[in-house]
C-alpha cells in the first residue's frame, strides 16, 4: 500500500470528539488530509497491516478494550497475526484512538496532541525542493 508522501492519512472516527480533535490539529500540520472514516469504510486487512507495521505496535492494542462489544465479540480469544487484521477489518468501531499516517510515519494519537509527533517528521523528511536555501547544501 502506498500513502502519498505529501498527504497525511488520517485514519479516524469522526463522530469522536478526539477524532474531531485530531483532525483539527493535523490540518495544522499538512495541508492535505485524507480523512479515513473507519465507521463509514471498510479497511482491507492488507491496508491495516500496513498500518500496525507503520505504528510497530500489535493489532489488539489499537482495539478498546471497555467497549462494549470487545468482551462479546474478543474476549479471551487468541488470535494469529491474520485473525487479528480480520477482527480490526469487522469491528473498526473498536479502534481506541486516530491513526495518523505522514511521509512513512505512523502515530497513534491517543491524546489529539501526539499528532504533533508528525511535525518534526515534516521538518526532518522535507522534500529537497521544499527545503530552504540554508538547509540546502
Amino acid at each position: 500500500m502506498q500513502f502519498h508522501p505529501n498527504e497525511l492519512f488520517l485514519v479516524y472516527n469522526p463522530q469522536s470528539t478526539m477524532g474531531k480533535q485530531t483532525k483539527a490539529i493535523a490540518k495544522d500540520i499538512c495541508n492535505h488530509v485524507n480523512e479515513v472514516d473507519i465507521m463509514a469504510e471498510k479497511l482491507s486487512p492488507t491496508y491495516w497491516k500496513e498500518i500496525v507495521n507503520l505504528l510497530k505496535m500489535p493489532p489488539d492494542q489499537l482495539l478498546d478494550k471497555s467497549h462494549p462489544d470487545y468482551a462479546k465479540k474478543i474476549g479471551t480469544n487468541t488470535y494469529t497475526m491474520d485473525g487479528w487484521l480480520e477482527v480490526l477489518v469487522y469491528n473498526a468501531n473498536m479502534i481506541k484512538a486516530p491513526i495518523a499516517i505522514y511521509r512513512g510515519m505512523a502515530v497513534f494519537c491517543e491524546t489529539p496532541t501526539d499528532i504533533f509527533k508528525l511535525r518534526q517528521v515534516r521538518e526532518e523528511k522535507a522534500m529537497p525542493h521544499l527545503k530552504s536555501y540554508k538547509e540546502r547544501d
